[in-house]
């Protein structure tokens, strides 16, 4: 499954131009490289998102092509979750 679809599906990133932009703009790891929306995920990844005013680790523990909310919350583990401050250089 891409990444930006899954990043929706999984409600990660509620809307997929949205995920598609932060991707684009070089804000989402896959297994510690830098990701393209269309690379293709497999279980087990984790992928690294860098948005706002945090950084999010999560393993990708289901792949599905749609999703209820319920069902959602199951497509992934937060492995880590962190606040960064807003004094730091930013690439908006």
């Amino acid at each position: 499954m891409r990444l930006d679809k899954f990043l929706k599906v999984s409600r990660l990133i509620k809307r997929r131009p949205v995920a598609k932009e932060i991707v684009d703009k070089g804000r989402v790891q896959v297994n510690g490289k830098l990701a393209k929306a269309g690379v293709q995920l497999k279980l087990d990844d984790v992928i690294r998102i860098r948005f706002g005013n945090k950084i999010v680790e999560a393993k990708v523990l289901l792949l599905s092509e749609n999703a209820r909310k319920e069902e959602a919350e199951r497509m992934y583990e937060i492995l880590s979750e962190e606040r960064i401050d807003g004094d730091g250089p930013r690439d908006d």
